[in-house]
C-alpha cells in the first residue's frame, strides 16, 4: 500500500470517527443499536417506540414512570393534589429546571407553567401556531381520549398548573406519565416561529431531560451529551449514541464485538447464542403487549361476527407460536397479558378446528371460496418477530378453508397510516401497553360515538363495550374496574374484531459492563441512572 493510499485510509477512519464520535472504548460513551430511524424528535406527534425510544433521553414529563416498572413518581410537577370532586388536579411545578441548548438557541429562563401550556395546547388548540406544524396530528392525544377528558389548564402561578376534567378519570396521572405529554421549551418554539424556522422545532429537541440532543444523521447514528444541568442529577455517561440497526442480525454482530453495549429486539432464533456468550446478560421479562389479526368490521363478509369466529378458528396459532415466537411467547386469549390484574382466565379460548370454521362460514352465507387481502408488518415488533411468515402461515390454513389471502405490506410508516384508514380487510398488528393500566389495552378498540379511533384498526364499535370503558375511567373501586374490564374481554372474544395471538416475551441483550440498566414492562429503552464498568 502506497503513501497515497495510506493518507486517505487514515482520513476515511477518521471521518468515520468523528461520525460517531467517542467509540464504546470509551469509558463513558454507551452506544445503543437501535432497530430503526426516529419519524422526528416530538413525541406528541409520534406513534411509534422507535421514534419515541429515540426522543427519550431529552426530555421529561410532569408525571413520570420509575426505571422498569410501572409505578408512579414526581417529574417536572413535584407534588399534586386532586380535588374532592375528582376532576381538578394541582401540580406544583419543580424550580430552577433548566432546558438544553442548541448550536443557535440558549434558554434566558428556567422550566415554568408557559411550558406545560404550550405543550398542551399545541395538541388541542387550533390557534396554537404550532398546531398544524409537522402535520399537526396528535394520534396519541386523542386516542387516549384526552380532548374529552381534559376540560381546561391554567397556570394560576409560574409554577403552579391546575387541570379541570370534564369527568374523573383514575387513569389521567398514569396517561401523563406517557411521552406525548412530554413538556417541550415554549421559549424555543417562540424563537424558531420568529425565525420563519418551525419545523425545526420537531427536528432538533430542547427539553429538560438527561441528555441534550447533539447531531442526527438520517438512518446512521444519533448523539447526545450529558445534561450537566439535569435537575435529577448529571447522568454517569457522557455522550449517548444511537448507531441505527434495522437488521437485526447486524445488531447482534455489533452487540457481540462491542460496537454497542445494548440491543433491543433480538429474534427468538438467537437468543440462546446470546445467552452462551461471556459477556452479555439476557435480560427478559413477560411482555405487556399483545400481537393480533384484525378483522376490518365495516367490510363484508367481517361485518359479521360468525365469519370473524370462523377464520379465528381456521388458523392454527400453536403452530405460530412455535414457529414464530419460539421460547418468546404464550397464545394469548384475552386483550390483556395475564400478568393484569383485571385478566379474565375464565374466558375460553377458540380452538384450532377447520371444519368447524367451513360449516360456520357455511353457515354464514360465505359459500366456496372468497378473496381477501392479509397485510403485515414489513418491521419486527416487540409483540410479532416475524410478520411476514406469521402472514404465509396463516394464508396456507385460511386457504384450507376456501379463503384466498392476498398478503400486502408497506413500508412501515405508510402500513401504519393505511390500516389506520381501514384500507385493509384483515392486518397483522399489536400493541405494548404504555402506562400499565387496563384502561391502555381496551381504548385501542373504543370509538367516540360511532367513529373508530385511529387505533382501532378493526374499525369495529360496540356501544355495551365503549359505555364500559367510560365507566372504567371513573370508577376508583378496584372490584369495580375488574369487573367492568371482565366484561369487556368477554364482548370482544364473543364479537371478535380481532384473534389475539400472543403476547411475546421481553429479551433485551445488554453487555456485562453496563450498569444498572433496566428493562422497562412498558417496552422503553431508558438511559439515565445507567453506567459503564
Amino acid at each position: 500500500m502506497n503513501a497515497l493510499t495510506l493518507f486517505r485510509a487514515a482520513v476515511g477512519l477518521g471521518l468515520a470517527a468523528l461520525l460517531l464520535g467517542s467509540t464504546a472504548a470509551s469509558a463513558k460513551t454507551l452506544v445503543y443499536c437501535s432497530e430503526g430511524s426516529p419519524e422526528n424528535f416530538t413525541p406528541a406527534i409520534n406513534t411509534t417506540g422507535t421514534s419515541l425510544d429515540a426522543a427519550r433521553p431529552v426530555f421529561d414529563q410532569l408525571v413520570e414512570f420509575e426505571r422498569g416498572s410501572t409505578n408512579l413518581k414526581p417529574g417536572l410537577a413535584e407534588s399534586w393534589t386532586i380535588g374532592p370532586d375528582g376532576k381538578t388536579i394541582t401540580f406544583k411545578l419543580r424550580q430552577g429546571v433548566k432546558f438544553g441548548a442548541t448550536k443557535e438557541f440558549k434558554p434566558t429562563r428556567d422550566f415554568n407553567a408557559d411550558d406545560v401550556l404550550f405543550s398542551f395546547q399545541r395538541q388541542f388548540d387550533e390557534k396554537n401556531p404550532y398546531f398544524k406544524v409537522s402535520g399537526g396530528k396528535y394520534d396519541y392525544y386523542n386516542d387516549m381520549d384526552m380532548p374529552t377528558i381534559l376540560k381546561d389548564i391554567k397556570k394560576t402561578d409560574d409554577h403552579t398548573i391546575v387541570m379541570t376534567l370534564s369527568q374523573p378519570n383514575v387513569a389521567i396521572l398514569a396517561n401523563l406519565a406517557m411521552d406525548f405529554a412530554t413538556i417541550q421549551s415554549a421559549e424555543y418554539a417562540d424563537y424558531l416561529m420568529k425565525k420563519g424556522k418551525p419545523e425545526q422545532f420537531d427536528q432538533v429537541p430542547v427539553g429538560t431531560g438527561p441528555f441534550v440532543f447533539s447531531a442526527y444523521q438520517k438512518d446512521a447514528v444519533i448523539r447526545f451529551k450529558a445534561n450537566p444541568d439535569y435537575w435529577g442529577g448529571k447522568p454517569a455517561i457522557d455522550d449517548l449514541v444511537y448507531a441505527i440497526t434495522p437488521d437485526p442480525t447486524a445488531r447482534i454482530s455489533k452487540l457481540k464485538t462491542g460496537e454497542c453495549q445494548v440491543s433491543p429486539l433480538p429474534r427468538p432464533a438467537d437468543i440462546p447464542e446470546l445467552q452462551k456468550d461471556a459477556n452479555i446478560n439476557v435480560l427478559t421479562q413477560p411482555g405487556l403487549n399483545i400481537g393480533y389479526l384484525a378483522f376490518n368490521a365495516t367490510k363484508p363478509p367481517f361485518d359479521k361476527k360468525e365469519v370473524r369466529q370462523a377464520l379465528s378458528m381456521a388458523i392454527d396459532r400453536k403452530a405460530i407460536l412455535t414457529q414464530v415466537y419460539g421460547q418468546a411467547g404464550q397464545m394469548a386469549k384475552n386483550l390483556i397479558p395475564p400478568t393484569m390484574w383485571a385478566y379474565d382466565d375464565s374466558v375460553v379460548d377458540y380452538t384450532f378446528d377447520p371444519e368447524k370454521a367451513k360449516a360456520m362460514l357455511k353457515s354464514a352465507g360465505v359459500s366456496g371460496s372468497i378473496d381477501i387481502d392479509l397485510w403485515y408488518m414489513p418491521v419486527q415488533r416487540p409483540y410479532n418477530p416475524d410478520a411476514k411468515r406469521m402472514a404465509e402461515m396463516m394464508q396456507s390454513d385460511l386457504a384450507k378453508v376456501g379463503v384466498n389471502a392476498k398478503l400486502v405490506t408497506y413500508e412501515w410508516g405508510e402500513y401504519r397510516k393505511r390500516i389506520q384508514n381501514g384500507e385493509a380487510t384483515t392486518a397483522l398488528f399489536g400493541w405494548t401497553g404504555d402506562n400499565g393500566d387496563p384502561d391502555n389495552f381496551f381504548f385501542f378498540l373504543g370509538c367516540d360515538g360511532t367513529k373508530p379511533a385511529a387505533s382501532n384498526i378493526a374499525k369495529w364499535c360496540d356501544k355495551d363495550f365503549n359505555d364500559k370503558l367510560a365507566q372504567a375511567r371513573q370508577v376508583t373501586e378496584l372490584d369495580q374496574r375488574k369487573k367492568l374490564y371482565s366484561d369487556m374481554q368477554v364482548i370482544q372474544h364473543d364479537q371478535e374484531p380481532v384473534l389475539n395471538i400472543a403476547h411475546s416475551l421481553q429479551y433485551e441483550p445488554v453487555r456485562k459492563e453496563v450498569i444498572d440498566f433496566k428493562m422497562s414492562p412498558l417496552g422503553r429503552n431508558q438511559f439515565d441512572g445507567v453506567s459503564l464498568k
